[in-house]
This record gives C-alpha cells, structure tokens and sequence, in this order.
C-alpha cells in the first residue's frame, strides 16, 4: 500500500490516539472541577478504535501513542491494547506506548509490558504532596509514585513529563532533576500554553518560558544539544555531570514543525493534522458508514492532504505577549 506522505514529503508515522476524554485528575491547567464529558455515543468504541488505528498502521504508522483524558480510565482498555500488539507481532508497529498521570500504572503496568509497551511517560509536575493535590485537585502523590515504581519494576522506560508553571514549581527544578537522576527516568518540561479564552490571571502567572528555566540550569551544569528526534516536539539536551537526557517543548517560543511526521486522533473519530491549527477530518463517519474500509483510507488521504508545512502561533505569541505586559502594568509587576 501507498504510504501516507503529506504535501511536503514528510512521511506520516506517527499517531497520537486520544482513547478517551474522562480523567480521574482535575489538573487546573488541563480540566475544570466539574467537567462535562461526551456522551459515551460519541466515543468511539474499542473495536472502532482498533479497526482505525489498524488501517492507519496499514498505511504505515509506525508509531502509537496512547492517550486520553487519562487513557488507563477507560474501560476494557488492556484489550484495545491487547489488539493493537499483534501489530508489534508483524513488525508493522514498531513501537506502541502511551502517555498516563500513573494513577492507575500499579494496577497495569505489567500486563502492558507483557503485551509489548516498553516505555511509557508520566505527567508529573511536583514531588510535593500538598502541592500536588493542589494542582491536581483529586490526585494522590503516593499512588502516582506507586504506579511508577510499578512500571520500572516491569520493566518499562519511565520518562516524567513535568508542565513548568512559575511559582509553583520552579523551586523544585533542581530536586525533579535529581530524583529522575537517582531514579534513571529521563525528563520533558513542558512550557505551559495561556491561550484560548479562558485567559485567567492564574494562567498568565503561570508562564514560565522555558529558556529561563534552561538558563537556570546552563548556570549549574553542562548542557549539550541532542539532534535526536522522537517524532514529536521535544528539543533534547544531555546533562554531562548527570549523563540525564532532558527535553523541552516549547511550542509558543520555537517552532517545531519542520519534521512533524505525526497526526492526532481523537475518541471521537477527529482527526488534526496539526497540533497547532483548527483543521481536522471527521473520520467516525466514514468509518460507521461501512464495513468496508476503503472509503476510510481514502478519507484519512484526503486529510493527510491537507496538513500544513506548519502550526503558526505568531499571532498567540502576539496575544500572550500583549496580555502579559497588560497584566504586569495592572499588578506592578
């Protein structure tokens, strides 16, 4: 079969699989307390999940990454996984793995071992566990750090992804580094994004770009650039002392999309082709329309036709920017 190549040659092998909207966190910066989730109509089943991201595989993903919502909540969810292994089997997928808040890792971090995930990233922003029940509103430190343990008892690689939120967590930069070094996890900090409407003051507190942070850590260790990629945006630097590999993604102050070979699947059948832009293609209808999947390829070409060369957030780094200066002149800062 014809590979998935976009209109500017970049072969498409990577898909991000949102497999649900539901958390059992209620991080400040990701949900509200009291959210309204999708009726479960709109959610594609397990099956429908499978038969999608067997025809992407197909058409030559090779890489899947497992999402949510917190993707470990939905349930029945070891059989999606279950279903999608054989594609290891083959040495179509070559790689399958997922992205989890740890909750539920203790429970099944060795079944996903046995069924051929080999590593897995763990949202983590504090070692605190005031500050973490504070920032995930109904999470627990000590059964997040269970679930990790758990995962590295099974064998699986552990990367922490840590959102850098100023004065919240910025005193515990160094103490994140030295436990993941102690612990043998390699680190991602994310930039946190104060766009959209909903641009509270909290939010605009909260940013912290993260060439401070790395210039905070340049002050104390030996920084050198990584050209590795994994196929998503993270830029990677070694730290010498520590031999710890730490990633930054920076969306709103470097653009990342020169390489992009990936696209992003929602549980409802949406697919984006870029991160960055509006556009998507509704996939769930044509995938409920018929058994036959030759209409869903062709639509899943038709999207892939159009991803662009590139997100653009000028404009949000405009805004950010603007509201940032206003914000400061009302508060003195």
């Amino acid at each position: 079969m014809t590979p998935l190549i976009d209109p500017f040659a970049r072969a498409i092998s990577y898909l991000r699989v949102s497999v649900t909207d539901r958390c059992d966190f209620r991080c400040t910066y990701c949900m509200s307390e009291h959210m309204t989730f999708l009726p479960k109509a709109d959610l594609l089943s397990l099956e429908e999940l499978d038969r999608l991201c067997s025809t992407f595989v197909r058409m030559g993903v090779q890489k899947l990454r497992i999402t949510g919502g917190e993707p470990l909540v939905r349930k029945g969810i070891l059989t999606f996984f279950e279903a999608m292994s054989r594609h290891l089997q083959t040495g179509a997928l070559k790689e399958l793995t997922l992205t989890t808040n740890g909750s539920q890792l203790a429970k099944f971090a060795q079944p996903l071992a046995d069924l051929g995930v080999k590593r897995v990233n763990v949202s983590l922003d504090t070692l605190d566990p005031k500050k973490f029940a504070e920032i995930t509103r109904w999470g627990r430190l000590p059964q997040v750090l269970d679930g990790i343990a758990a995962a590295k008892a099974a064998g699986l690689k552990v990367k922490i992804n840590a959102v850098a939120l100023k004065g919240f967590n910025e005193d515990e930069l160094f103490s994140l580094l030295d436990w993941c070094a102690r612990e043998d996890h390699d680190m991602t900090f994310i930039e946190v994004m104060p766009m959209g409407e909903d641009m509270s003051p909290l939010r605009l507190d909260q940013y912290w770009p993260l060439k401070d942070l790395r210039a905070r850590l340049a002050d104390r260790f030996t920084l050198t650039d990584l050209t590795e990629r994994t196929g998503g945006p993270a830029r990677y630097v070694r730290i010498e002392e520590t031999g710890q590999k730490v990633g930054f993604i920076t969306p709103l102050t470097h653009n990342f999309c020169e390489s992009c070979n990936r696209v992003r699947l929602t549980c409802t059948g949406e697919l984006y082709m870029c991160l960055g832009q509006e556009d998507m293609a509704d996939l769930r209808a044509p995938l409920r329309a018929s058994p036959d999947d030759a209409p869903l390829e062709q639509a899943i070409r038709a999207a892939i036709a159009r991803k662009p060369k590139g997100h653009d957030f000028d404009y949000s780094r405009q805004k950010v920017a603007g509201q940032i200066t206003r914000h400061m002149s009302h508060t003195g800062g």
